[in-house]
């Protein structure tokens, strides 16, 4: 028997649930069908990267310009040869 996959919607709203403290690990573990520790494994995660919610992601945009840069480059790049080989009449 394999261990079953959960999505990390299903892990999210498990871990929130937790941290709400309304139930305890044990309903919260019979509810959802998910060991206890699991649980608290998962709401652990949640707390420790709640933080990153509200940070700009400043560093995701950057990496994204950096590659729309770099793929403009290669196209050019990729043109400028085409148009060479064409030019000197080499094959492919």
């Amino acid at each position: 028997m394999g261990r079953k996959r959960h999505t990390s919607e299903f892990k999210v709203k498990v871990a929130l649930e937790a941290a709400k403290e309304i139930k305890t690990m044990s309903e919260l573990a019979s509810q959802y069908g998910v060991h206890a520790a699991q649980i608290s494994q998962w709401k652990k995660q949640l707390l420790e990267n709640l933080h990153s919610a509200f940070t700009t992601p400043r560093k995701n945009v950057d990496h994204l310009k950096k590659f729309d840069e770099l793929y403009r480059q290669i196209g050019e790049v990729t043109v400028e040869r085409d148009w060479l080989k064409k030019k000197l009449n080499l094959s492919p």
